[in-house]
């Protein structure tokens, strides 16, 4: 029978639905990127924001309809089990048991029997790997689940629950095995990534263990709380060749006020000092960040405090968020919501501001030599980014997945153009 996998939302996910199509080929399902060509539609579902969730729904409405085997995961589903309980959906878990997920499906085609399976206790880390990123240049390795921090706006801590961490030797071996299939990129990824704890070891031990394999090239966390930059972090950073030039730290508001009513663990000022440490350590480093706006109490003074702080923090890329009620968290709560007009607006305006910050942080790249890892072919022109996350397109068709020193030579719109240096570097 064949298969074919929808993913919404985080890398958590995106890792988790290829450990889930690994896991089915493995039990002889084929997999296909051909919706119509599928036996079976899976979908793992994200409920991060309203618009996320209400996609979610449609997707899995649209996917009934086509009369498919279908199965139903994550946050969404835990979210809303009664809505996919209503659409008879033939498989419905939550976030745990998507690695059973060839054992269900097996029992599923025996049978025809409607599977729902979801838990009120707390979740240990559940075995997951995968050997190869057949899609991607970059490999995720989700090392971490769950969220403890509870930040008034977010519903994933309930939907995630508590914070656990995959056992530090198996994601070391995991790792290997993505290597030696040809990843030279890694990236750390989890529900709250910087929080990882296992056998003693922290994320700074894991860092550090996995740079000594040999053929990987760049390590990267997908996002890490400005918190979680600790002594050992911060030495890190500083001493370790393989860990990349750029760090996705969410900052979320830029008053204190706001962060504040949001429940976020530093103020202001601590979050400044915390970047300056950064950036002393690495002067060139790319960090990007999210910014949710339209929070409860934020005014437009409080608004164009974040914009000042985006502008003085010169962050490379800000990822723009309108305040998403979601029911159940404490901000859904609260009084002065500010309206979906004036949440657009602000939303527009801060898109602008990240636009104008990134074109600055690229034109300093000008004329600079830099190594840049291929991911995409097209035609005779190749694209990839370099160790600070800066998108490079080079005139000549190069080899995916090498690395190459180029110059930059002038800036286009969402890139800068490279000129090529040096064959390949790292073979």
């Amino acid at each position: 029978m064949k298969f074919s996998i929808v993913t919404l939302g985080c890398k958590v996910n995106a890792y988790e639905s290829e450990m889930i199509k690994e896991s089915l080929e493995k039990n002889h399902y084929i997999y296909t990127e051909e919706e119509k060509e599928a036996d079976i539609l899976i979908i793992n579902t994200c409920s991060v924001t309203n618009m996320a969730d209400n996609k979610s729904k449609k997707m899995v409405r649209h996917a009934k309809r086509l009369g498919k085997i279908l199965v139903v995961c994550g946050c969404s589903s835990e979210n809303n089990r009664d809505i996919y309980e209503d659409l008879e959906v033939d498989i419905l878990i939550g976030n745990r048991d998507k690695n059973k997920i060839a054992s269900l499906l097996n029992s599923y085609v025996q049978n025809r029997k409607p599977i729902v399976k979801f838990y009120d206790d707390a979740p240990c880390f559940e075995k997951m790997q995968v050997q190869e990123f057949e899609s991607h240049t970059r490999a995720f390795v989700k090392i971490e689940d769950g969220c403890n921090n509870y930040c008034s706006y977010c519903i994933i801590p309930y939907l995630r629950k508590n914070i656990r961490s995959k056992d530090f030797f198996e994601a070391v071996e995991e790792i290997k095995a993505l290597v030696k299939n040809g990843h030279k990129e890694i990236v750390l990824t989890g529900i709250l990534t910087g929080s990882y704890n296992s056998n003693g070891k922290n994320l700074a031990d894991l860092i550090e263990e996995i740079s000594k394999i040999d053929g990987l090239e760049r390590i990267r966390i997908s996002s890490i709380e400005a918190t979680e930059f600790d002594n050992a972090m911060l030495n890190v950073v500083k001493n370790n060749k393989k860990i990349v030039n750029h760090f996705h730290i969410p900052l979320q508001a830029g008053s204190d006020e706001i962060l504040k009513r949001m429940n976020r663990k530093y103020t202001l000022e601590e979050f400044k000092n915390k970047i300056l440490e950064i950036r002393k350590i690495k002067p060139d480093v790319s960090i990007t960040t999210d910014v949710i706006v339209g929070h409860p109490y934020e005014t437009d003074a409080l608004f164009l405090k974040t914009i000042d702080t985006c502008r003085e923090l010169a962050f490379s890329k800000i990822h723009v968020f309108p305040y998403s009620k979601r029911d159940g968290t404490p901000s859904s709560r609260m009084p002065n919501q500010v309206d979906n007009a004036t949440k657009k607006q602000r939303s527009r305006i801060l898109n602008q501001v990240s636009k104008e910050l990134e074109e600055e942080f690229y034109k300093r790249h000008l004329n600079q030599e830099v190594e840049v890892l291929i991911e995409e072919i097209k035609g005779k022109e190749s694209v990839g980014y370099t160790t600070n996350y800066i998108k490079v397109k080079i005139n000549q068709k190069l080899l995916h997945n090498e690395i190459y020193k180029v110059k930059l030579v002038e800036y286009q719109k969402d890139c800068l153009v490279g000129e090529l240096i040096e064959e390949k570097i790292k073979a």
